[in-house]
């Protein structure tokens, strides 16, 4: 896992992603009526032009978030990315309201794969692999922006989001291509022994790395996740600072739950909120080398769920709970983690401590999820 990590932040990492579905909106008035059912702005007016990028949420009638989206704006049809568990909710929502619109939305999710590329030098690998057919090319792709390319003979939708604070590629393509585009892109899961000269011929690859490094650096990026980190329950206004002005527009018009997100807005404040929690370490504990690295002794974790309450004291009350947690590299190992909590404890600089099972941990409120980021 420590090489999986350092692979994101030095070089180029690869994380395959069956979780993810795809649903694809085609039709003529298939932009008009997404911006009319989401919280972002969709129209060409408002920069959501062709090969354009944009996240956001769809609501329920009571400003519940039903889905978090990504949304990518082809020159023929949008494709959606949603989790797979919010999928068919998301799919059933949007048929719901086409009544004379002409437009569809299907499950494509069978017929399509994603992976995602991390790491500085993550587009220039893609691009380097990759033949550039439209729309943004891929070694200076900016966030937002999307494009087409070919590799090993497959057809990939290419967008930038920076899940990890570095350079974030998320690749889509069919289903049948993604084996050979990810043996393209990563370096094999082995090689003869001493013989690594068919890697050295084509250059260096990205690393297959699993969930556990790429949620390390999601973390210290500040990038919360739906069903972890907020969810069905949840209002927009809960889900932390950055996360609310990324996927909210206030200046577009009439969507589904609006009136809810507007008088939250202009009118009062949530009765919770998602922020970032820097923990201390417990009293006695080796301090972490400088520098950081590895190797530490095990230390207290809050895992997710362990109980955040007001005070150091017996009958403290419970204000919150924590949703995702790590030891940060980027930060020496430290203790770092989003956690939902009242308002009466989201703000800057509150402490808080946090239950585990024969201790507390005093812990510093960030109303920024964001930990760390490259200079």
């Amino acid at each position: 896992m420590e090489i999986e990590y350092a692979a994101i932040r030095t070089h180029a990492a690869v994380f395959d992603m069956p979780h993810r579905a795809t649903l694809l909106v085609t039709g003529p008035d298939r932009l008009s009526f997404l911006n009319r059912m989401v919280t972002q702005e969709l129209s060409e007016k408002g920069g959501y032009g062709p090969w354009t990028a944009r996240r956001s949420f769809w609501l329920n009638r009571k400003g519940r978030i039903d889905g978090d989206l990504r949304m990518l704006n082809l020159p023929d049809r949008v494709v959606i990315d949603v989790d797979v568990h919010a999928a068919e909710r998301t799919l059933k929502g949007l048929e719901g309201y086409i009544i004379s619109e002409d437009c569809r939305v299907v499950d494509e999710t069978p017929a399509w794969h994603r992976v995602s590329v991390h790491g500085p030098g993550a587009a220039a690998l893609v691009a380097g692999q990759a033949e550039h057919l439209e729309g943004a090319a891929v070694a200076d792709i900016k966030t937002g922006q999307v494009g087409r390319v070919r590799v090993a003979g497959v057809e990939v939708i290419v967008d930038r989001w920076d899940v990890g604070g570095e350079i974030g590629l998320q690749l889509l393509m069919p289903a049948d291509g993604a084996v050979a585009v990810y043996a393209a892109l990563s370096e094999p899961w082995a090689e003869p022994a001493g013989d690594r000269r068919a890697t050295q011929a084509s250059g260096p690859r990205a690393r297959r790395i699993g969930w556990h490094a790429l949620n390390m650096a999601r973390i210290e990026a500040g990038s919360a996740l739906y069903l972890a980190d907020f969810g069905p329950d949840s209002l927009p206004h809960e889900t932390g600072v950055e996360t609310l002005n990324d996927r909210v527009s206030f200046k577009k018009g009439c969507y589904l739950g609006q009136e809810v997100v507007a008088r939250m807005q202009s009118l009062g404040h949530p009765k919770q909120r998602l922020v970032g929690l820097r923990i201390a370490l417990p009293e006695g504990a080796p301090k972490p080398a400088a520098g950081g690295g590895w190797g530490l002794p095990d230390l207290p974790q809050a895992v997710t769920g362990t109980v955040v309450v007001a005070a150091d004291e017996p009958t403290a009350a419970v204000v919150g709970a924590v949703t995702s947690s790590c030891m940060s590299p980027m930060l020496g190992q430290a203790h770092v983690a989003f956690a939902m909590v009242k308002w009466s404890a989201a703000r800057e600089g509150t402490k808080v401590w946090v239950q585990l099972d024969d201790r507390r941990l005093a812990a510093t409120v960030r109303e920024s999820l964001v930990f760390w980021k490259r200079a």
